[in-house]
């Protein structure tokens, strides 16, 4: 049997090792240091998002400053189409002045189509002429009553234009798009 002092000790290696661990601690230390000088030194905070908030303060002033110019002057907008910029408050004293002018009219009554002129522009299958679930005729004491409104027949019919065609502008003829007849 072994003995335990030959086991348990052995000359060539020692149980506490303590040069390798002042090493360890030395450069723990030695590296806190480096990283406690490189961060020390180092700005705290960024200029950057204060350098943005100065030109958007900047951007802001200038366009008020020119608002301000602007809606409190005159000037032209488009000389050659004569369109002229005048102040806010002169805009608005001239159009109550011109809608003071106006007299309010009644509404007329809202044009319908009946269903025998509507013309037919989808493939929907015909409505039936009267549906189940209609309203039904005004009687002849309706017209007295303010909340029935009774149809009034359109004096011209609407314009029928294929599609794709162009639609013609405020009081200007389009030209035709079928020949004409040669003038003799």
């Amino acid at each position: 049997m072994p003995n335990d002092d030959e086991t348990l000790a052995h000359p060539e290696q020692p149980r506490f090792l303590l040069n390798a661990w002042l090493w360890a601690v030395v450069l723990f230390v030695f590296f806190g240091a480096i990283v406690a000088i490189t961060f020390g030194t180092m700005q705290r905070g960024s200029s950057y998002e204060e350098e943005r908030a100065k030109a958007r303060a900047e951007k802001l002033k200038t366009a008020e400053e020119e608002w301000n110019k602007t809606s409190s002057s005159y000037g032209w907008v488009d000389k050659e189409k004569g369109v002229a910029r005048i102040p806010i408050e002169r805009a608005m004293e001239l159009e109550l002045a011109d809608l003071q002018l106006k007299k309010p009219a009644p509404a007329g009554p809202i044009l319908t189509p009946t269903p025998a002129e509507a013309p037919v522009t989808s493939t929907v299958a015909p409505q039936p002429a009267n549906p189940p679930n209609a309203a039904p005729a005004p009687s002849a004491a309706a017209p007295n009553s303010p909340s029935v409104v009774l149809p009034v027949p359109p004096t011209v019919a609407p314009a029928q234009h294929p599609p794709g065609a162009p639609l013609p502008v405020g009081g200007k003829k389009q030209p035709s798009t079928s020949p004409s007849p040669p003038k003799r």
